[in-house]
């Protein structure tokens, strides 16, 4: 089963590249800001709110028709892609579509460009640099 948190990252990605989540009347939605610091925007996180509170019935990322709902089932898990190295849904019984969510986005991938990424603690992050650089001392002494 694709937890809640992978599926929440796997939209935070593609929404950084432009991707809409459809809606099931047909309505698209895209945060216009998804990463505020070091943790997701209150846009983003209001959309997946919105997204939860329906179970994800009936929407899905655009370029993709696997819903939300089905990947938060036991039959679909997020991986990376072996091509573009995003978060991608994968079957885990059946046959896997071969085409990948970017299939129809002519930029992509891109390496010239920046990544789509999750929020990042800069604070933990220069706490786990500064743990290692003083093991790494304290093994040469």
């Amino acid at each position: 089963m694709a937890s809640a948190t992978k599926v929440k990252t796997y939209l935070a990605h593609w929404f950084q590249l432009g991707k809409k989540l459809i809606w099931r009347d047909g309505t698209e939605l895209l945060p216009t800001k998804i990463i505020e610091g070091d943790r997701y925007s209150k846009e983003f996180e209001e959309c997946w709110q919105k997204i939860i509170s329906i179970n994800g019935k009936g929407c899905h990322l655009e370029g993709n028709t696997v819903t939300i709902e089905e990947l938060l089932t036991s039959a679909w898990s997020i991986d990376d892609c072996a091509v573009c190295s995003m978060p991608v849904p994968l079957v885990k019984v059946g046959i896997q579509p071969l085409d990948c969510v970017c299939s129809d986005l002519d930029n992509w991938p891109n390496s010239d460009l920046p990544a789509p990424r999750s929020p990042v603690n800069n604070r933990m992050q220069l706490n786990n640099i500064n743990a290692r650089l003083k093991t790494k001392a304290e093994k040469h002494r």
